[in-house]
């Protein structure tokens, strides 16, 4: 939305030609790179830029979809690269911030519209949860989100969950990552007033069936105002606190 702004205004200044206009807003709503369809029309829709989804694609179709986006000023959040590959785009585009912990690659081209109010809360059981809640928090912060993280607070020492108590109801939104039984987004929905998005992940012994466990535990919660996402899916339930955030900042402006 922001470079669009600015290429207006440069086009009613007298800085841009019809044609420079005509070339730029015929890419809208998408541009077509044969193997993939960069839909720069997102952040006009939905308020955020499209998110190249990395895991399975090759280092270059990743390059080229995100100089697609640098051209149009777009911010760039790339998830599940794995180390060698997110070397291989770095080399290649300037100023992309590696964290690593979440497996995902960002570039700010422009400011994102911050939300001064309201702070999302990313809590996770347990340190091998850390991968899927660092991208649920990268994912909010790329958002404009204020985030605080609070990390090994299982409830197998339930005393480190209480020992934040305070802090926690400070919240707007509340995104929770545990693996074995998932039963610490039950505990945490009992605690605060905000929504609690519940996370389960494919951490856990034996019969946890790579997440299926934690899934059907958060499922059944017992507390009212859980929403679960997909196994491991830290990215959705950031985009998700994301959004909730935003909705609660629109509603106190009117």
């Amino acid at each position: 939305m922001q470079k669009l702004e600015e290429i207006l205004q440069e086009f009613k200044d007298g800085g841009k030609s019809m044609r420079e206009m005509l070339d730029y807003l015929e890419k809208l709503p998408f541009e077509d790179l044969c193997f993939a369809k960069v839909d720069h029309h997102r952040c006009l829709r939905r308020g955020y830029p499209e998110v190249i989804y990395g895991e399975s694609k090759t280092a270059e179709q990743i390059i080229t979809i995100a100089e697609s986006m640098a051209k149009f000023g777009t911010n760039i959040l790339i998830t599940r690269v794995d180390p060698q590959k997110a070397e291989t785009i770095m080399g290649r585009i300037a100023g992309m911030v590696h964290h690593r912990e979440a497996r995902a690659l960002s570039l700010r081209n422009s400011e994102a519209d911050s939300i001064p109010q309201g702070t999302i809360h990313v809590i996770c059981a347990g340190s091998s949860d850390l991968p899927v809640a660092e991208e649920a928090a990268v994912t909010a912060e790329f958002m404009g989100n204020k985030i605080k993280r609070n990390f090994d607070i299982g409830v197998a020492g339930l005393h480190r969950l209480l020992s934040v108590w305070d802090e926690l109801r400070e919240g707007s939104v509340y995104i929770v990552v545990a693996g074995m039984e998932g039963a610490l987004p039950s505990v945490v929905a009992g605690m605060v007033k905000g929504p609690v998005i519940a996370v389960p992940t494919s951490v856990g012994y034996g019969a946890s069936f790579g997440g299926i466990a934690a899934l059907l535990g958060m499922l059944n919660s017992c507390s009212p105002g859980v929403s679960v996402v997909n196994i491991d899916n830290g990215f959705g339930a950031g985009y998700l606190a994301g959004v909730i955030n935003r909705q609660s900042r629109v509603r106190e402006e009117f």
